[in-house]
């Protein structure tokens, strides 16, 4: 009946078909005459505008009056999240960049990174490291930076301005060397004037040593 009512024959639909958000695909509109832009999680649906069911979304009338639009939900209440336009069920893993690798969990998600952040410190065949952007490549990568451009860097430094942008990096600082008394705590960081890796020390006192005991008299 409800076909009867809403549908049309022949039909008539506009020449030039509607131009989709992102993770809208298009679909056949609940007629099966024109191609409409399918509905997403959590927006309205009804008859004629159907839900994206290549991500497993139905029409939910169960929290609308009657007679109104149902809104876009999964079937049988599974939980999804959405990231960047699309819908991912509960526990799929995708990747929203060659960076991260994510995962779907009670309708939010947590991603890992795929780059490993390791640092390399300056040794005698590379004595200026520098980690940069390989075009092609996902993931930056160390480059042993040749010591005539680490020179006319220097001789630039009195200026403020880089040849390149300089990210910030640096480890945590570590534990104090010693339990009591002045030790030394380290970290590898690149916030210097020169934007290069260097290991870096300040002094640490967690608490004063105890006095010795007095020594007995002779």
């Amino acid at each position: 009946q409800v076909c009867a009512q809403l549908c049309r024959r022949p039909c008539y639909c506009p020449w030039v078909p509607p131009r989709c958000p992102r993770g809208s695909p298009l679909v056949l509109d609940g007629c099966g005459c024109c191609k409409i832009c399918a509905r997403r999680l959590g927006e309205p649906c009804d008859f004629l505008h159907v839900c994206d069911q290549s991500q497993g979304l139905v029409c939910d009338y169960s929290t609308a009056p009657a007679g109104t639009r149902g809104t876009c939900n999964f079937e049988d209440d599974e939980e999804g999240c959405e990231v960047n336009g699309r819908v991912y069920r509960d526990g799929e893993v995708f990747q929203p960049s060659c960076k991260l690798q994510c995962r779907c969990l009670d309708g939010g998600f947590t991603c890992i990174p795929l780059c490993q952040e390791d640092v390399r410190l300056p040794t005698p065949d590379c004595p200026y490291p520098r980690r940069v952007e390989i075009p092609g490549k996902c993931c930056p990568e160390w480059i042993c930076e040749a010591q005539e451009q680490h020179l006319l860097r220097d001789a630039r430094a009195v200026s403020p301005v880089l040849p390149y942008p300089c990210q910030e990096w640096g480890t945590e600082w570590s534990a104090c060397s010693a339990t009591c008394g002045v030790g030394f705590a380290t970290r590898v960081s690149n916030q210097n004037r020169y934007c290069r890796l260097e290991s870096q020390r300040r002094l640490c006192m967690l608490s004063p040593c105890p006095a010795l005991p007095a020594a007995f008299p002779a």
